[in-house]
């Protein structure tokens, strides 16, 4: 069995000895990491509950099976790996993750080895876009030793308090970058424009060939550009586009799982409940929010 067959539950598993400077929304959270971590109320201006910077030893891995917000994590040193359309990814320095709501999140250290990072966890609410949207890159080069700077100068401030405009300057640094980052109008116009077509029309029978053809570019060069500036394959970027349109028909209509694996491109009802399961977390009729049919 892969790594990426296993069925992952709710985990964390933190080291004696590691590392974490972290800012929280509110007081409410009463797990035992987060506990006695500052607080800045700020941060719910923008829809945060809590982000820092940590520098972790193995063993570490942490599990959440029922997050409802986007969760962005950049790379500093060493080498971990994050759950992506239930396949793990490696984490190096200069990379960034932007994993969606309604996901199942999962990343972990290398064995052996030391991994820093930084994260921002948001609580998605239903007034406002998520931060990640559908075409959002969840893979792509980034800057984490500049935004470890902002968010460490953000809890500076939060803590001592004395100069409250310097605290709303970096948390507004934190925020640009993120949403800089996940802006899908920024993505190169022929990738825009051949997603914009698959969503679309995401029952058709998409292929390699046709998408490449959409886009005006040869298979391979829209390869390379999916790979660069999303962090997944044409291919790839299609099932995760059919998926989370199911995942939004699950939990807004009661149609039955084989009408909404139909409206996605799937013929075959086990074979979407099969690919669902692996990216989303969750089998179709278990999901989250899921209305009943």
């Amino acid at each position: 069995m892969s790594k990426s067959d296993i069925i992952l539950s709710e985990t964390d598993i933190r080291t004696v000895g590691s590392e974490q400077t972290i800012l929280r929304s509110s007081i409410k959270d009463k797990r035992e990491w987060i506990m006695g971590s500052p607080v800045c109320t700020s941060l719910s201006r923008h829809q945060i509950l809590h982000l820092g910077v940590a520098r972790m030893l193995p063993p570490f891995e942490i599990v959440r099976s029922k997050l409802g917000g986007s969760y962005f994590l950049a790379g500093l040193s060493g080498e971990g790996r994050v759950l992506v359309d239930g396949r793990w990814k490696k984490c190096l320095s200069g990379q960034a993750f932007l994993l969606h709501p309604g996901t199942m999140h999962a990343f972990c250290a290398e064995k052996g080895k030391p991994w820093s990072f930084c994260w921002v966890r948001f609580q998605d609410d239903t007034l406002s876009p998520p931060v990640a949207e559908a075409n959002s890159p969840v893979l792509a080069s980034f800057d984490g030793e500049t935004f470890r700077h902002a968010i460490l100068g953000l809890h500076k401030e939060a803590t001592t308090r004395t100069r409250p405009e310097m605290e709303t300057l970096w948390l507004g640094l934190v925020n640009r970058y993120i949403n800089d980052f996940a802006k899908p109008q920024l993505l190169d116009s022929r990738l825009l424009w051949l997603f914009e077509k698959v969503e679309d029309s995401l029952g058709e029978a998409w292929n390699n060939r046709k998408m490449a053809r959409v886009a005006c570019l040869g298979e391979r060069q829209l390869e390379r550009l999916c790979l660069r500036q999303l962090g997944r394959t044409p291919r790839q970027h299609l099932i995760w586009l059919r998926m989370h349109r199911a995942a939004i028909l699950l939990s807004s209509t009661n149609q039955k799982i084989e009408t909404i694996a139909f409206e996605v491109g799937y013929a075959n009802p086990f074979a979407f409940s099969s690919t669902f399961r692996r990216c989303m977390g969750w089998s179709p009729s278990n999901y989250p929010g899921r209305l009943a049919g």
